[in-house]
C-alpha cells in the first residue's frame, strides 16, 4: 500500500496536471458562463454544459499520466499493478474534488437563483434529479470514466503502437454508426429514448460505471505487456 500511494505521490509531483489547471478551467468555464447568462435577453432559467469542461481536459489527462510518468516508473522498480493503482487513486482524488465543488457550486445556485442571472452552470435538473449525493456520483462517475478511457487509448498506444490504436477507435466508431443503422432499420428509437429516460440521471451513471470498470480491466491487463 505504501508504494502504491509512493505513486500517487509522484503523479502529484506536477499539481498543475491533476489539481490546478482542472480547478483554472472549471472557474474560467463557470466565468464565460456567467457572463453569456446575463448578456441574454431573457429573463427564463439559462442553462449550459461548461460544468463539463473539466471532464474533456480529464481525458486528456487519463493520456498524460500513462504517457509522461509510466517510463519513469518502473525505473524507479515500481510494479505496473502499484502504478496502476496508484494512478487510479489519484484520478479518484481529482474527481472526488471536482465532484464536491460541482455540488457546492449548485446548492449555491438554488441559493441565489443562478447566480442572480437565473443561469444553471452547476444545477442541472436532469443530473440533480437523485439529489446532492446523487449529483455528487454521476460527476464523479463520469470524471472517472473520462480518465479510465484517456488512460485505456494510451495503453494500447503503449502496447501496439499508433496504427492499432486508430484501427481500434475506428472500429469503435464503425460498431456505434452500425447500432444507429439497427435501430433505425427496426425502428425502435421511441423504445431506446424511453428507457434511457427511464433509467434517469442515475441509472446511466451505474451503467457507466459497469464502463468504467470494463475499461479499467482491460487497460491493467494490456498495461502489463506494453514497452515503457
Amino acid at each position: 500500500m505504501n508504494r502504491t500511494l509512493n505513486v500517487v505521490r509522484m503523479q502529484l509531483v506536477n499539481r498543475q496536471t491533476y489539481v490546478w489547471v482542472p480547478l483554472i478551467v472549471l472557474a474560467g468555464s463557470w466565468l464565460l458562463s456567467i457572463a453569456i447568462f446575463a448578456m441574454i435577453p431573457f429573463d427564463g432559467p439559462k442553462a449550459g454544459g461548461g460544468s463539463f469542461a473539466p471532464l474533456w481536459y480529464f481525458l486528456a489527462v487519463g493520456v498524460q499520466a500513462l504517457t509522461r510518468t509510466f517510463p519513469f516508473s518502473q525505473a524507479m522498480s515500481v510494479t505496473r499493478r502499484e502504478y496502476f493503482l496508484g494512478t487510479l487513486l489519484t484520478a479518484a482524488a481529482t474527481s472526488a474534488m471536482l465532484s464536491v465543488i460541482f455540488v457546492i457550486g449548485g446548492l449555491i445556485e438554488l441559493a441565489t437563483g443562478g447566480w442572480g442571472v437565473n443561469g444553471w452552470f452547476f444545477h442541472l435538473d436532469w443530473l440533480w434529479a437523485a439529489g446532492p449525493w446523487g449529483a455528487l456520483l454521476v460527476f464523479f462517475v463520469l470524471a472517472m470514466l473520462f480518465f479510465i478511457t484517456g488512460f485505456w487509448a494510451a495503453t494500447i498506444f503503449k502496447r501496439f503502437g499508433t496504427l492499432w490504436l486508430t484501427v481500434v477507435i475506428v472500429g469503435i466508431g464503425a460498431l456505434l454508426v452500425g447500432a444507429i443503422f439497427l435501430i433505425t432499420r427496426l425502428e425502435v428509437w421511441e423504445q431506446v429514448i424511453t428507457w434511457i429516460l427511464v433509467q434517469g440521471a442515475l441509472g446511466l451513471t451505474l451503467w457507466g460505471l459497469v464502463l468504467a470498470a470494463a475499461l479499467a480491466a482491460v487497460s491493467f491487463a494490456t498495461l502489463r505487456r506494453a514497452i515503457p
